[in-house]
């Protein structure tokens, strides 16, 4: 307990408790989203490029590192099994040698059709919880918290 002659930053009483609400109610959703992920086969970082990659012509590494929850060290791994499972590959294009997109083969489309719109499925009683209104409301505001960072 601080002494009564320290004071406390001004703010921290409203904000402390929605940092925390906000790491809990992450991990909640962390924690459900990947039993089912894992229940499909895939890790959860695996299953981000996937559905990442998916409905796309392929993306550049550091496209992908920006698109994914994946940091960049990471990723070359991911890509790396993904890809000796069959479901990626690596292509150079044409007009950049430098750098190569990575691609998912007609394996990982079959595997994004088929575990995307499951996992989509299995989350959406959770989020169908809240009325469209508070959706977009909490949307707006955690976009507005991200742009504080």
């Amino acid at each position: 307990m601080p002494s009564a002659d320290v004071k406390e930053p001004k703010g921290q009483a409203t904000f402390i408790p929605t940092m925390r609400e906000l790491a809990r109610t992450y991990q909640a959703f962390a924690n459900y989203s990947d039993i089912h992920v894992r229940e499909l086969g895939l890790t959860p970082p695996q299953f981000d490029v996937i559905a990442t990659l998916g409905n796309t012509e392929g993306m550049s590494m550091k496209a992908l590192a920006e698109a994914t929850l994946v940091t960049k060290g990471t990723l070359t791994g991911i890509v790396d099994r993904l890809e000796k499972k069959g479901f990626v590959r690596r292509e150079v294009p044409p007009d950049n040698r430098r750098s190569f997109t990575v691609v998912l083969t007609p394996e990982g489309e079959a595997l994004f059709q088929n575990t995307f719109p499951k996992q989509i499925a299995y989350l959406q009683p959770r989020f169908e919880q809240l009325t469209p209104a508070e959706l977009k409301q909490l949307q707006r505001l955690l976009k507005k918290l991200r742009s504080q960072f």
